[in-house]
């Protein structure tokens, strides 16, 4: 697992290429640029220039050359939040091999170890129990539910609340 580079994009569209099906249950709609391999070098530009800021970090989980996975810490906030939040996926070839708990518990110690923050905060639909047993691994604990709160396979759809202290 790795700070996504711009070499990786024609490795992260393949990956979303994929899992297309897989992942349109979880994630927001997508134009069909999304795929394209220019659409992903600009969005890990984007993504390269937030770690710059020390505003977001995107790693990559690779298996040989293709990624598997991806985990973000996003919306980095200083101060006396110091929080962040986190996001990640999974390969569908490779879900369910504990890969995703071990990737976000690397995260958790990053963002505790390197990066100094006290609280990571990360939701999840209702329905996918699977990610939330992830975050439950990782030292996350629930601690609510926002309804319609994120516009996700077309629709504004109910999500649970998780949060993890650092410190």
């Amino acid at each position: 697992m790795r700070l996504l580079r711009p070499s990786d994009a024609a490795a992260l569209a393949a990956a979303y290429l994929r899992n297309r099906e897989h992942l349109a249950h979880w994630e927001p709609v997508r134009p069909e640029e999304f795929y394209s391999e220019a659409w992903q070098a600009a969005d890990i530009a984007t993504r390269l220039a937030a770690a710059e800021a020390g505003t977001g970090y995107s790693l990559g989980l690779f298996a040989g050359d293709a990624l598997v996975g991806r985990f973000n810490l996003v919306g980095i906030v200083r101060g006396p939040f110091q929080s962040a939040g986190l996001g990640y996926w999974m390969d569908s070839a490779y879900a369910g091999r504990g890969l995703a708990s071990a990737a976000v518990r690397v995260m958790v110690d990053a963002a505790r170890e390197e990066l100094g923050l006290h609280r990571i905060e990360a939701g999840t639909l209702l329905h996918n129990v699977s990610s939330q047993r992830v975050l439950l691994k990782a030292g996350f604990q629930q601690i609510g539910m926002a309804p319609r709160y994120l516009h996700i396979a077309g629709k504004w759809q109910d999500h649970n609340l998780y949060q993890v202290l650092l410190h």
